[in-house]
């Protein structure tokens, strides 16, 4: 299959099916202003946690993680620990008192909704290869302020987001010859995006990927999630070459900002590896 045909057809809404019952595409979410907090999640390395975590793995959840996407199976067997990941983090901070503000809940509950079907959606399509959940661990050994600082839970929140999407598209590949889970998969990835621009833009930022700039208030060690984003060369195409047709001219900025990158499974694990206890 041509992939860059393949790439239209896995961004391509008009294919996708049943995202309706995941919620309204018309839903609109308000733009909030700038963060004015710093975020505190800088305590250790993330590098030293990936390696800690990494040599911790020991059960059924870790295992299949570090096998990870070399399979169809294994590309959406990852994807369901993400999916894991993040219905667990928003259930959290909606049973969190004090923590999200009233005009932020009803965005937080609608995404939380989201990240529940698509557990469901994910281990029905799944069947008996369907792992079971991990335990997480949202603060790292109470590294970071993830549910007492509304600013952290946001950062880790976009963390997760702009992984999500970006692991869903690197799988692409793995899923091509099954076409049920291809078609699984096509139903969470654009729901995912939306998520990841409506937290960026709650977060005072564009609603995508500036180059592999992680944002405003994003510790360094985050930058994982963002490495590869400034790719500027698309199937020979140099997109910050295009001519000044249009006012403004597209930069090498506005290039790397009209595409998406994938991440492998092996870049995803590391990144879900920090978050993941047992």
């Amino acid at each position: 299959m041509n992939i860059l045909k393949f790439i239209e057809s896995f961004t391509n809404e008009g294919i996708i099916q049943n995202l309706s019952t995941k919620g309204s595409r018309r839903d609109s979410f308000a733009m909030l202003g700038k963060a004015g907090a710093n975020v505190a999640m800088a305590a250790l390395p993330m590098s030293l946690l990936f390696s800690q975590k990494a040599t911790a793995k020991n059960n059924s959840s870790s295992a299949f993680l570090a096998a990870a996407a070399d399979t169809p199976t294994g590309a959406l067997q990852l994807a369901l620990t993400l999916e894991y990941l993040e219905d667990e983090f928003y259930d959290i901070a909606l049973n969190t008192l004090g923590l999200i503000p009233a005009a932020d809940r009803d965005v937080i509950a609608k995404i939380s909704q989201h990240e529940q079907a698509h557990v469901t959606l994910l281990r029905n399509a799944l069947g008996a290869d369907a792992p079971e959940k991990p335990t997480f661990d949202f603060t790292v050994n109470n590294t970071f302020p993830t549910f007492t600082d509304y600013q952290t839970f946001l950062a880790v929140a976009q963390a997760f987001e702009d992984t999500g999407v970006r692991a869903y598209k690197g799988q692409a590949g793995n899923l091509i010859s099954t076409p049920n889970f291809l078609t699984t998969a096509l139903q969470i990835h654009s729901v995912e995006a939306r998520h990841a621009s409506q937290i960026r833009r709650m977060r005072g930022l564009k609603g995508w990927i500036v180059g592999n700039d992680r944002g405003t208030g994003m510790p360094e060690q985050t930058q994982a999630v963002y490495d590869g984003e400034q790719n500027t060369n698309q199937a020979g195409f140099m997109t910050n070459a295009v001519p000044g047709t249009f006012t403004p001219a597209l930069t090498s900025t506005g290039g790397t900002e009209s595409f998406d990158e994938p991440i492998t499974g092996a870049v995803a694990q590391s990144i879900a590896g920090l978050f993941i206890r047992s």
